[in-house]
């Protein structure tokens, strides 16, 4: 198939297929005459980096997956371990927010607690 039908396929454009294969993460295509041919492990790959994106990875984290990587086939288990370390990364952000949630919480309460406490509140 042609880069337009890969990309419909895919959910992307042919912007951003062009640019998947200039940065590394997308291998490059097969050419009949001038016009790029992909295949379905191609089109399987460009989902793969949609979805990831969709996901909160940016494109270099992506290009670690694919650093040294040849072929059309998806490097599966250096993209779970990929996966496991950004939900690692996520599960550690949440727990700073909740952190820093409770802590608002208690400046809050401090405030309200000392304005009560101001004697010109009562004039």
């Amino acid at each position: 198939m042609y880069i337009g039908q890969a990309a419909q396929r895919s959910g992307t454009t042919i912007k951003s297929i062009r640019h998947y294969e200039s940065i590394g993460l997308l291998p490059a295509a097969q050419r009949l005459g001038k016009y790029r041919v992909y295949d379905q492990q191609s089109v399987d790959l460009l989902i793969f980096i949609k979805c990831a994106q969709q996901l909160g990875f940016r494109l270099k984290e992506l290009q670690s997956i694919f650093a040294g990587h040849q072929g059309p086939q998806m490097p599966w288990e250096l993209a779970h371990q990929v996966i496991a370390a950004k939900k690692q990364e996520i599960s550690e952000r949440i727990a700073a927010l909740s952190q820093q949630h409770s802590q608002l919480v208690e400046f809050e309460a401090s405030l309200e607690q000392s304005q009560g406490d101001c004697p010109l509140n009562s004039v």
